[in-house]
């Protein structure tokens, strides 16, 4: 194999490209490939086993289950297999799993995050009302929602799956429903988010996004992605510029000064934990919802649950001490959601087998997920205010004063 053969590529999509500017980690291997393929053909959101069903959301579980019981949809709600049951049921919020973890550097178990965070919520059914008891707004009334099941995973083979991904999340964005994507290790976004730029437009899509790490890292030997990548890229396909990217919560010990430098030369908005220590969390988001107003059309949040404290979320691939705390991303989530507004957004390397017994980090993760729903709702009724309260969830010992602002 020539040296030009080891770099130039063409693929399924029809484009070549060149990765000069790549690391060489010697012969034999392919990095991956600046993009990924177009169209929605096959997107495997399909329905093989219920010939003549009528499009719809439908529901899976009794009227009344507890949470505890019945078959565990995402907060109980119907099911939706096809881009047809969404146009049907008129869905505003489809929510999807994308159980893969096999571009985990860490520790492994990422894969079974869909199906804990679904089943680790002790609230009943969805047809009963579920005001958030500090805004009093109930998305599962204001909203069409559903439960869209998992993306298709071709179990060893990256980029096949990264491909069915793409065209899972296409086939939800297509409808003009808004994904809500739980996965899965970090990779995931890649596709993702690439999904919600074919449609949106390269470039017009921006991304908040949550982590203790960059993700921004090259290509890494004898691998065609990784959880430490899709970031990078989405900026070096074009999906979602660097100046579009804020990101909030890096700590630890990585990446590197040529990493940080490609970062700063590729114009991203990074608001590490240090700056959070300093300023305090609530200056920082203000800055951020901002820096999100200010380049992109359209919001896409990247949720790692690393970005929170391990002592609030110990079940993870990376841990990192010294995160923020449950309450600020609950916060933060549904602020985004309702002061913006979203398109889409990911939740992404909850690893149950290393959560307490307590689930706590399932149970954080489901939470964010309807922060998410809620702030949706709230911006549907006009509510962007970024501290809203309502006045009855700020109790009899506050101000007649304080209480009108918030009415």
């Amino acid at each position: 194999m020539s040296e030009n053969d080891a770099h130039d590529h063409t693929h399924e999509d029809g484009h070549t490209h060149d990765h000069d500017h790549h690391h060489d980690w010697g012969e034999g291997y392919w990095p991956q490939p600046l993009r990924l393929g177009k169209g929605l053909a096959e997107h495997g959101a399909v329905d093989l086993l219920n010939e003549n069903r009528k499009p719809g959301p439908f529901y899976v579980n009794r009227k009344g289950e507890g949470g505890f019981s019945g078959i565990q949809t995402f907060g109980k709600l119907p099911v939706c297999l096809t881009p047809e049951d969404l146009i049907a049921g008129k869905i505003d919020v489809a929510v999807c799993g994308v159980p893969w973890d096999a571009t985990a550097t860490g520790r492994s178990g990422t894969n079974h995050g869909p199906m804990y965070i679904r089943q680790c919520d002790y609230v009943g059914n969805s047809r009963n009302a579920m005001p958030h008891l500090d805004v009093r707004v109930d998305a599962f009334t204001d909203l069409n929602m559903c439960d869209f099941g998992d993306s298709p995973i071709r179990v060893g083979n990256t980029y096949e799956t990264f491909e069915q991904i793409r065209k899972f999340v296409g086939a939800i964005v297509e409808t003009k429903a808004i994904p809500i994507i739980i996965g899965g290790d970090h990779s995931i976004t890649w596709p993702c988010a690439t999904a919600v730029a074919d449609y949106y437009g390269y470039g017009k899509v921006g991304i908040v996004h949550f982590d203790a790490h960059a993700d921004t890292g090259d290509d890494m030997p004898g691998s065609l992605a990784s959880h430490g990548t899709p970031m990078r890229k989405l900026i070096e396909s074009g999906a979602v510029p660097g100046k579009n990217f804020v990101q909030v919560g890096l700590r630890g010990y990585w990446p590197d000064q040529p990493v940080i430098d490609w970062m700063k030369e590729n114009q991203m908005r990074t608001h590490f934990m240090a700056e959070i220590n300093h300023r305090g969390f609530d200056k920082v988001l203000e800055q951020a919802v901002d820096e999100a107003l200010d380049q992109a059309d359209h919001l896409y949040i990247s949720l790692d649950i690393d970005v929170v404290d391990p002592a609030y979320a110990p079940g993870t691939g990376t841990p990192e001490p010294g995160g923020i705390t449950s309450v600020n991303i609950l916060t933060a989530i549904r602020r985004l959601a309702a002061e913006v507004g979203i398109v889409a957004m990911d939740l992404v390397e909850v690893s149950p087998p290393y959560d307490d017994k307590g689930e706590i980090t399932s149970l954080l993760a489901n939470r964010a997920i309807r922060e998410a729903m809620t702030g949706i709702a709230m911006r549907r009724r006009g509510i962007t205010d970024p501290n809203y309260v309502h006045p009855d969830a700020l109790g009899p010992g506050v101000s007649r004063a304080l209480r009108s602002t918030n009415d």
